[in-house]
């Protein structure tokens, strides 16, 4: 995913004028052909992450197209309040780039560790939430953050977890992407980012009456879409690397709260920081975000279900 970030970055340049980078000091591998075709569109702010955002809401009142690149924990967690006064309240046209979200920068401990960044994001007005799950994703993602003409902030997650999609999609907003087929009588996954990978090996490998979504697009969501998929599912089981407050889950339960609906199962982070030190693989499962623990929620939803729990 990070190649094709990089790829992204310099077709936008290329196409457009406007486009201007912006980091707080970091992901200088990921910026070395910008830097080296557009070394007087790359502005590296340092540490100052609040500074970043002024001057990027500043060069989008003059009429350019920041993009603004961070560690997710940082971009936007540090800026939020910036965000919401220098950015959103005038729909100024910036892209916010959370790099790093969720678990990656395990070792780093909690300081680096995002699992907020949703929650505090969704409820600025006007900022639209994007969380692609694959190199195809994030293309189609990055695409329609620039046709927006309006703020949005992208999260992005473990970038080596492979292909879920077969090629290109599209997206709009609000979109939930479909990615496999289960029985009709089955489940319904909403996944987003990291752990769609996960439901898709959990339902090729133990749970074959697991439908697949994807929901590149966290806000808006599609709620229309998401009702009829509501309505002909046995349950709805939503998972992603975020705390189970005010992220995807927390948005599909909004959206069904007034109409008839199957039960929701939130698989997400609980309200705990992590607790020992390790890998990206061990902080999952020390969170219950591996395949095994997933599974075994499944189950027992199900079985739940089956008694009339």
């Amino acid at each position: 995913m990070r190649s094709t970030l990089s790829d992204c970055l310099v077709r936008a340049a290329e196409a457009d004028e406007r486009i201007i980078v912006l980091t707080g000091d970091h992901g200088y591998a990921l910026f070395d052909e910008f830097r080296a075709r557009f070394s007087d569109r790359f502005v590296n702010a340092g540490i100052a992450e609040q500074n970043m955002i002024g001057i990027a809401a500043g060069m989008a009142r003059s009429g350019y197209r920041p993009i603004v690149y961070g560690l997710s924990a940082f971009i936007p967690v540090r800026v939020l309040e910036q965000i919401k006064l220098d950015i959103a309240h005038d729909r100024l046209p910036v892209l916010l780039l959370g790099d790093g979200a969720g678990f990656v920068y395990s070792y780093l401990g909690t300081s680096h560790q995002s699992l907020e960044d949703v929650a505090c994001t969704r409820p600025i007005t006007g900022l639209s939430v994007l969380s692609p799950c694959d190199r195809f994703e994030l293309r189609a993602s990055f695409e329609l953050a620039l046709r927006r003409e309006a703020p949005t902030y992208m999260r992005l997650g473990k970038a080596d977890l492979g292909d879920v999609h077969d090629g290109p999609v599209d997206i709009d907003e609000g979109d939930l992407i479909p990615v496999r087929e289960g029985r009709p009588d089955g489940f319904t996954v909403i996944a987003t980012g990291s752990m769609v990978p996960v439901a898709v090996d959990i339902a090729e490998s133990s749970r074959p009456d697991l439908s697949i979504w994807s929901a590149p697009s966290i806000k808006p969501l599609d709620g229309a879409r998401l009702t009829r998929l509501s309505e002909r599912s046995r349950g709805i089981i939503v998972m992603e690397e975020h705390s189970i407050i005010g992220g995807l889950g927390s948005a599909v339960c909004e959206l069904l709260a007034d109409r008839p609906h199957p039960p929701v199962l939130r698989i997400g982070c609980s309200e705990s920081f992590s607790h020992t030190c390790g890998s990206y693989e061990h902080l999952r499962r020390e969170h219950g975000l591996d395949a095994r623990s997933v599974l075994t929620r499944i189950e027992e939803f199900s079985t739940g279900l089956d008694h009339g729990r």
